[in-house]
């Protein structure tokens, strides 16, 4: 992780960076039910699992969220910084073994119109399985300082 200044103009729209791949472990399904409280058996009981369509235990959309986002933090940006996120959708679950990487692209940006010398930019958040298939999207918004106003 390193620190770089990266300024609205600095973004262009269409550009791509994918990270490194991370498998979702038995140890992380138990580990964010006990940090959410989401017990539901979908996520940890087995046997009532294979009763169900998929016949496994699926992963937490909340949990593939930040497993899949935290992924992509690999650079501090002191001009920047996160608004939140919009549009999240599970698309396809994800289960115990699965390898997920995250797809980012710049889809927008535009000056922020309560902040003068501040501008959105919207990263499409895309998190793929081994298979590559997109499991869950998202645009992440975030706030940045515009050179004029530096």
């Amino acid at each position: 992780m390193h620190t770089e200044k990266i300024y609205y103009e600095d973004y262009e729209l269409g550009a791509s960076r994918e990270t490194v791949g991370r498998t979702i472990t038995e140890t992380d399904f138990v580990v964010h039910a006990g940090h959410t409280g989401d017990f539901f058996p979908h996520h940890l009981d087995a046997e009532f699992c294979k009763t169900l369509p998929f016949g496994q235990r699926i992963a937490h959309g909340t949990m593939v969220f930040s497993i899949g986002i935290g992924l992509t933090a690999s650079v501090i940006n002191p001009v920047a910084f996160s608004y939140g996120y919009d549009r999240l959708r599970f698309i396809r679950p994800v289960f115990i073994g699965d390898t997920i990487h995250t797809r980012v692209t710049i889809s927008d940006k535009k000056p922020d119109p309560k902040r003068p010398g501040k501008g959105q930019v919207i990263e499409r958040c895309e998190i793929i399985n081994q298979k590559d298939e997109t499991v869950l999207a998202t645009d992440h918004i975030l706030l940045v300082d515009m050179k004029d106003a530096a």
